[in-house]
């Protein structure tokens, strides 16, 4: 415990076409695209030395090209948000890096933040961040993943649908996590898994190849934006905040 983190980067992964809610990262948020939203709400971290918004098209590359944010262009045949957070960081020089989602933009910096801290332990390798805020409807929606996680804080098993009699103890998870540098390229660099397949979850990867995932554990309210009517109830929040 306690060894120094050197050079933290925040990527954030900005695919155009998601299959859910195509063009959900320039879904205006306040009069700018949403993952602007979330970029300036990562720079608000204290722990993160550099902010990069990764993406995957042209168009989003000229909307953003004025930003005070570095935005990269990246591959188009990345299969997840890590491989496309992996091109970006590979050569650098970084020791931590933070897979910030592009559809978090009411995330919290302070989350960023306790997530970095967690490498102060040598032992750990992958982080993510878990909620207690988790309703009944949100077990049977498929839409939110669920976590349930050890006397440790590390992750179990992730699962997208529940039986209501098997709601105790488990977490609503926040999509955004943190790896060693190493870590993340040997992540990236294996093959999908069964059960990623099956479930559709990458983190389902990591597991079932042996890396563990310690959890920081918030009350951390908001939702990441999935669908349409997540955006919303997103645009209700930005607007309760002005009032």
């Amino acid at each position: 415990m306690g060894n120094e983190i050197q050079r933290v980067v925040g990527v954030i992964p900005a695919r155009l076409n998601s299959v859910r809610f195509p063009r959900k990262i320039l879904a205006p948020i306040n009069g700018s695209p949403m993952v602007m939203s979330v970029a300036e709400r990562a720079l608000q971290a204290q722990l993160l030395d550099e902010v990069i918004i990764a993406v995957d098209s042209e168009e989003v590359l000229r909307k953003l090209k004025n930003s005070r944010i570095k935005v990269v262009m990246t591959s188009t045949e990345h299969n997840s948000g890590s491989d496309r957070v992996a091109e970006v960081v590979k050569e650098q020089d970084v020791e931590i890096v933070v897979n910030i989602q592009g559809d978090e933009p009411m995330i919290d910096p302070v989350i960023i933040d306790k997530m970095v801290n967690e490498f102060r332990d040598t032992e750990v390798q992958m982080v993510t961040s878990v909620s207690t805020e988790i309703t009944p409807e949100d077990f049977l929606d498929s839409n939110i993943v669920k976590v349930l996680l050890d006397e440790h804080r590390n992750a179990i098993v992730f699962q997208r649908n529940l039986k209501e009699e098997t709601t105790g103890g488990w977490y609503r998870h926040i999509g955004v996590y943190a790896f060693r540098k190493e870590t993340l390229l040997y992540f990236t660099g294996l093959s999908q898994s069964i059960n990623e397949q099956k479930f559709g979850l990458e983190q389902l990867r990591a597991l079932d190849n042996g890396i563990p995932i310690r959890a920081v554990v918030t009350h951390y309210p908001y939702r990441s934006v999935d669908t349409e009517k997540d955006m919303e109830a997103v645009l209700q929040m930005c607007e309760d905040a002005k009032s």
